[in-house]
């Protein structure tokens, strides 16, 4: 961003926050931004210092922002937007969702090959296999999440190798927004420096974990972590513990942010004034020689307690 996150949270009056709990502005900074054409090896030095590296522009804008459309055309049958708008904006509609309906719909999508074709854009492709230094795996686990303005719901603070602990911690996550995704919005947040505090957590949970099985050990549901793997649903007071900042960001159709399993990340509440719906993908990449975790492979489904 151009100017930092809690600058800009005090001109316009914007307040982050995420299950009732507001982040104050001294516990806000802007997460920065990374010109892809910087070069693999400089990328792959910002990813290891600072566990996160937002790559500005490195997907085509138009055909993003043509997969946010298409991806509403095919949820409009739930009620989900409002009519008389074209669909890449993404106007949620005030009433009447069908909402078993759009679950299903939001399933079809994430099997479909359009899904998968952007997912696997031949820029992202060339830049993992370059970052990860050989043939990069794509999980066919793949998220997909879309949350209307005014909604409790927010992803909770977790780090990702929770939920991969089958296969190798050689991952990463490439986050992307599927349109346009300013600070209101509610897009990632990530917990500075967090990245070697994730790491900190997994080693306690190894010395811990001698009691559980193996199926134990690999779960995020296991007797040891909160629940579902959080970290925390309270953000103000996870900066507040570890004396950091939460970074947030205006990101753009064709931004994509890889972040280490081991940053710790949460989303904040949709509080887009247009009222527009937030859309965003998270997809796992590895080199394809690593083991690989088999509970990935198969496609996202709701409930599917990963």
């Amino acid at each position: 961003m151009s100017i930092s996150a809690n600058a800009e949270a005090r001109k316009t009056g914007l307040s982050l926050a995420a299950h009732g709990r507001t982040i104050p502005a001294e516990r806000l900074g802007p997460l920065q931004s990374t010109d892809p054409a910087i070069g693999i090896e400089a990328i792959r030095r910002r990813y290891e210092e600072d566990g996160y590296v937002w790559l500005k522009g490195l997907l085509p804008r138009p055909e993003v922002i043509d997969f946010r459309r298409w991806v509403f055309s095919r949820l409009a049958e739930t009620g989900l937007l409002a009519p008389g708008h074209d669909l890449a904006l993404g106007i949620a509609a005030a009433e009447g969702v069908d909402w078993s309906l759009a679950d299903r719909r939001l399933m079809s999508i994430v099997r479909s090959a359009a899904y998968e074709g952007f997912c696997a854009q031949p820029p992202l492709v060339r830049l993992m296999d370059a970052f990860l230094q050989g043939i990069s795996y794509l999980h066919k686990r793949k998220l997909m999440r879309y949350t209307k303005p005014g909604t409790a719901t927010a992803t909770p603070a977790h780090y990702d190798l929770v939920y991969l602990r089958g296969g190798t911690n050689r991952l990463v996550t490439a986050w992307i927004p599927i349109g346009d995704i300013p600070v209101e919005m509610g897009g990632l947040v990530y917990l500075e420096g967090s990245h070697t505090i994730g790491r900190g957590m997994e080693a306690e949970f190894r010395r811990r974990s001698g009691d559980l099985s193996p199926e134990e050990r690999i779960s995020a549901y296991n007797s040891h972590m909160a629940e579902g793997g959080w970290v925390s649903k309270d953000l103000p007071d996870m900066a507040e513990r570890f004396d950091t900042r939460w970074l947030a960001a205006d990101y753009e159709a064709g931004d994509v942010v890889l972040h280490s399993p081991y940053m710790i990340h949460a989303a904040t509440t949709n509080q887009d004034p247009a009222g527009r719906l937030r859309l965003s993908t998270d997809i796992r990449f590895q080199n394809v020689d690593d083991e690989i975790d088999a509970r990935w492979s198969n496609h996202w489904s709701l409930g599917d307690m990963l």
